[in-house]
């Protein structure tokens, strides 16, 4: 006799976030003898222009980036003046 498959429950649909798959996710890093707090951040998000501290021009906006700030801040990830926008290739040379 066929056993019987139970029957799945319906599950809520939770959209795949491209943009972090391919962007990565938060991450740590060790440069200059700090602890760095790394956030990509997609070409979609960049809304507004900044300068990068690396080569001192702007990020421009909808330019993918990454958002940078210590990982030791007193405010941990709300340390929103800290945070610093770098272009990808000023932060991996740094």
């Amino acid at each position: 006799m066929p056993g019987r498959r139970p029957r799945r429950r319906p599950t809520e649909h939770v959209p795949l976030d491209v943009d972090r798959i391919l962007l990565g996710s938060k991450r740590t890093e060790t440069r200059m003898g700090f602890a760095w707090t790394v956030q990509p951040m997609s070409s979609t998000n960049a809304q507004k222009a900044y300068r990068c501290p690396g080569c001192a021009t702007l990020v421009e906006p909808g330019v993918a980036h990454v958002v940078v700030w210590r990982a030791d801040s007193i405010f941990g990830d709300r340390a929103v003046e800290d945070r610093r926008h770098w272009h990808d290739a000023c932060w991996r040379v740094a």
